[in-house]
């Protein structure tokens, strides 16, 4: 499942580079014109190498001042004439109104080396109309994470926007605290999402929303075009790989945190990373988003949220289609793509050859050992390539990990018993796991150390907030320390980039970022405005 790299091409020059307008040829009704806001004196703080070959650039181009200040939004690329677009949706259960692009701009559309297209866009580069009460900036910390995370499920295997380039600055930008400001690069070939279809169907705006699902037939799902009811097709369609993502992000234990509709993605895109988190410890009812107080965004409801949030795109379609049994037609799609996906998914992490009805209750029985001794939950699959098929000799990794040995015991019996009814052999099917088990994922104590690392002891001094005097405690160890006084430090960044985007080989030099969290890493948080 490891998304291999692309491979390098003979090097062009960012000025080469044409933006065509793409999404912005639609109707002002769909967007507006916005300038990017000024920001002073940015730098270079990380640019993903993987995500530059795929429009032909290599890591240094990105490099270069005039490209710097292209990312920043300081000056405009050849072609580029950028846009916000409108969107609504319902954000945990509401109908919440317009929305729509509060801090990113879409700059256009770039050519890919693969003959596809590349939307690039730029989060945090200031106000728009749809800004609401935010400042249309993004800051360090989380411009960070999205980066981080974009880069690292795309080498899991798992369909998401990539990130180009994280420029910063030392803009005060205000949050819980002042920090400082930041700009990601965002690719990916549409940022359309669930919300613009609501947006348009909830304002009784019916020939835009058919112009929408035009756009979206002609540039992504040609296929469905000569179908005798095409709307009805690209809603079954967008339900199925909305399926099929989900059941990706439950076999890592990836936690999204906040799917709301307006980010959810047409194209079947893991989108608006913010407060997502992978489980270290399992439980089923997990809550990554410290904003989220009931727990609607929980590991185990995700499933359940996906499948509602379709219907909610069904209803914002209902113009499109003939009736509302159509709709529930399209939508049916959903369960059973989500249970063969998580099936096929299970079933390769388990070293299967194959699913059977049986081995649910198998996986159900493991999920509840794990929750009970809350065992690590990328640490436990990765080591359960040792467990022998015919004796316990390889069962410490595993075994270890719960604070009831016995109940591992007790499960790995009834394993064992399971492998033996196929052909592959020890050997054969560990390095099978090992293609699919992750040694690392991007664990939130990993990334908080990466950020503290980059933002470094001295940015209240360079926002003009005078000195403070680090005092490390259990919440603050060395660890997220810098090491090189007040200097950022973007290499320890740099350095989880290039483990991340090779998940599944394990290296000595990495061994640190396969080991589970310290402890204070239980005090770490993460909201909506991560």
């Amino acid at each position: 499942m490891n998304a291999p790299e692309p491979a390098l091409i003979p090097s062009r020059s960012f000025d080469e580079l044409h933006f065509q307008s793409g999404f912005g040829k639609l109707s002002p009704a769909f967007h507006s014109r916005v300038e990017p806001a000024r920001l002073d004196a940015p730098y270079l703080v990380g640019v993903s190498a993987a995500a530059a070959a795929l429009i032909g650039l290599e890591a240094a181009e990105l490099r270069r001042p005039q490209v710097i200040d292209i990312l920043a939004g300081n000056t405009l690329a050849k072609g580029s004439v950028p846009i916000a677009t409108v969107y609504s949706g319902h954000q945990f259960g509401h109908w919440a109104g317009q929305l729509g692009d509060g801090r990113a701009l879409l700059l256009g559309q770039l050519p890919g080396i693969s003959g596809d297209s590349w939307e690039i866009q730029l989060k945090g580069a200031g106000l728009t109309p749809y800004s609401r009460m935010g400042d249309g900036r993004a800051v360090l910390r989380s411009s960070i994470r999205e980066f981080l995370c974009s880069e690292a499920m795309d080498a899991l295997g798992i369909p998401s926007t990539r990130a180009l380039a994280i420029i910063g600055a030392d803009t005060p930008v205000f949050r819980e605290s002042v920090e400082t400001a930041a700009v990601v690069t965002r690719m990916a070939p549409s940022f359309l999402r669930f919300g613009h279809f609501e947006h348009f169907y909830y304002a009784g705006r019916h020939d835009e929303l058919r112009q929408l699902a035009d756009y979206l037939i002609d540039h992504f799902y040609p296929q469905l075009r000569d179908e005798v009811r095409p709307f009805q097709a690209l809603l079954r369609e967008i339900t199925r790989k909305t399926a099929s993502l989900v059941a990706q992000w439950q076999s890592v234990g990836f936690c999204h945190g906040v799917m709301n509709t307006d980010n959810m993605s047409v194209l079947g895109l893991t989108i608006d990373y913010g407060p997502f988190g992978f489980l270290d410890a399992f439980d089923p009812q997990h809550i990554c988003n410290h904003s989220d107080s009931t727990g609607r965004y929980s590991y185990a409801n995700q499933p359940g949220i996906a499948e509602w949030n379709c219907y909610c795109l069904g209803q914002a379609m209902m113009p499109l289609l003939e009736s509302v049994d159509l709709a529930k037609e399209a939508l049916e799609i959903f369960r059973p793509t989500f249970a063969a996906e998580f099936s096929a998914r299970f079933a390769a992490k388990l070293g299967l050859a194959q699913w059977r009805d049986p081995d649910d209750a198998l996986l159900s029985e493991l999920f509840e050992i794990l929750a009970t001794s809350r065992v690590d939950f990328t640490r436990f699959f990765r080591e359960l390539a040792r467990v022998r098929r015919s004796d316990a000799a390889g069962d410490s990794g595993c075994r270890d990990l719960f604070l009831d040995p016995s109940a591992f015991d007790g499960w790995a019996t009834k394993y064992r018993q399971r492998l033996s009814d196929q052909d592959r052999s020890d050997s054969e099917r560990a390095d099978a796991m090992n293609r699919v088990n992750p040694v690392y994922v991007l664990r939130n104590h990993l990334a908080e150390i990466a950020i503290q690392r980059a933002r470094g002891g001295n940015e209240r001094v360079r926002l003009g907030l005078g000195a403070s005097t680090p005092v490390r405690t259990a919440q603050q160890p060395a660890e997220l320390s810098s090491g090189q006084g007040d200097a950022p430090d973007y290499s320890e960044m740099a350095t989880l980039l290039e483990a991340l985007r090779s998940p599944f080989e394990e290296r000595a030099e990495f061994r640190s970022y396969a080991e589970p969290p310290p402890e204070w890493a239980a005090h770490l948080q993460v909201s909506c405005s991560s």
